[in-house]
């Protein structure tokens, strides 16, 4: 894979693909529209959001933000016309939002950006999901990652890939103080086994672009358990200065 990944990326540039971001204002979402400008893998690249997000710097000017009601998003089919690959990065916390809430974004906005996208001409959608998701079980926050990844998949998107990391080792920019004693343990670990059990951002990212560019698989649907996305998103490390 890794001798691959530059030939693969180039035939991918090629195709003048065009892309969305949904939750590009998260963690994840903020890393994944860096890489995407870094690798220049795309002629086109869309932020779909409540809001315009602030950008300085001189690499973000061609890219393109289309703001939008999450409540009302038969009103904004446009925004998500056009798109080749979709990644979705959209997720809230049953803390900051209530159990209401958490459903609402964390299903029903997903749900409804990927009928959109798929509406609009999207062939690959990429899903951030979790480690665990199962639409049957007791936990809350697992049973409604494993609906919508069931939900989604119902639409038969020509490509779709769900990606489980397990705890995503990052720094965010709000305080959550059981996640950073969680990061700070998963850190200090052998890789051998924290890799089987959180992986940082960053490598999450790099695997869903690593995937991305790889030819498409017989199956439409694809599952990255945190094993596979710490592989892939590692495979391109030698060719890294």
């Amino acid at each position: 894979m890794t001798e691959a990944l530059p030939k693969l990326r180039e035939e991918f540039r090629m195709q003048n693909k065009s892309v969305f971001i949904l939750g590009a204002s998260g963690e994840t979402g903020q890393v994944l529209l860096k890489e995407i400008l870094d690798q220049r893998l795309f002629s086109k690249v869309t932020l779909i959001g409540r809001r315009t997000l602030p950008f300085q710097d001189e690499a973000y000017k061609n890219v393109n933000q289309e703001v939008v009601d999450f409540e009302k998003l038969d009103d904004y089919v446009s925004a998500f016309q056009g798109h080749d690959v979709g990644f979705c990065c959209l997720g809230t916390t049953r803390k900051k939002a209530g159990a209401e809430g958490f459903v609402r974004v964390d299903r029903d906005y997903v749900l409804k950006s990927a009928e959109l996208a798929k509406a609009g001409g999207c062939t690959h959608f990429n899903l951030l999901s979790s480690k665990g998701a199962d639409k049957s079980s007791s936990f809350l926050y697992l049973q409604v990652k494993g609906e919508v990844e069931a939900r989604v998949e119902e639409l038969k998107f020509d490509r779709y890939s769900i990606f489980r990391p397990g705890v995503l080792l990052c720094d965010r920019q709000e305080s959550r103080p059981s996640e950073w004693l969680v990061r700070k343990i998963f850190g200090s670990l052998p890789e051998s086994w924290a890799s089987a059990h959180s992986v940082p951002v960053v490598t999450v990212v790099r695997a869903m672009l690593n995937n991305a560019v790889r030819p498409q698989v017989p199956e439409k649907t694809e599952l990255l358990d945190n094993k596979a996305i710490y592989a892939l998103g590692k495979a391109d490390d030698a060719l890294r200065p």
